[in-house]
């Protein structure tokens, strides 16, 4: 229980927001790169291994930094007996209460062979609540892991990021290029993963 509690934790972060210094990252689940998604190659920028079952690692394209990006793909490993339709649950949950105060969050499950897609959208605003500073568009998709020696639920994300001014143009091309990275997402071929002990 404690293990999914801190999994949990670790994934209600709107994304890489903070400032992560590391002099070498460490490709803790040996998933091979660049990560090919969406027509661009994604290059692991930052790796964590918290804890006995869980591991992260953020990919970028070149010129662009974990504290503002355009883009970014998160693979995330949770080791141990776990299901991906629960995790999904506890996220949806999480963004139902979100929507409480932030009407601009919505989300989208779609589930096919014990694989899942949440696609939601979350944003930040400022201290004073009247200026949109960021729109985060996220589609994570769930699956167990393919390596019988190491069970497990995957978690592959792509996160589009718009900031400022450029919130405005996001939003309407979101409207006609909605499914386009959901399917890139769902046609992605996840690797069984071996984690490093």
């Amino acid at each position: 229980m404690r293990n999914k509690s801190m999994f949990l934790i670790l994934l209600l972060a709107l994304g890489a927001t903070c400032v992560r210094a590391q002099a070498k990252v460490n490709d803790y689940l040996n998933i091979p790169g660049p990560l090919q998604l969406n027509n661009a190659a994604y290059r692991l920028a930052w790796s964590a291994h918290p804890n006995n079952n869980y591991y992260k690692q953020e990919y970028l394209v070149p010129g662009e930094t974990l504290e503002k990006f355009n883009s970014l793909v998160t693979i995330d490993f949770l080791k141990g007996d776990f299901q991906p339709g629960d995790l999904v649950s506890q996220k949806v949950e999480e963004l139902k209460k979100l929507q409480a105060s932030n009407p601009l969050v919505n989300y989208n499950v779609y589930e096919k062979d014990q694989q899942y897609i949440l696609d939601f959208l979350v944003s930040q605003s400022s201290a004073d609540g009247k200026q949109l500073l960021i729109v985060e568009r996220n589609v994570y998709r769930y699956q167990r892991n393919a390596n019988p020696e190491q069970p497990g639920v995957l978690l592959l994300c792509a996160s589009q990021r718009a900031y400022g001014n450029g919130i405005e143009s996001f939003l309407k091309k979101l409207k006609t290029d909605k499914m386009k990275l959901v399917n890139e997402v769902a046609a992605y071929k996840m690797p069984a993963v071996s984690a490093k002990q």
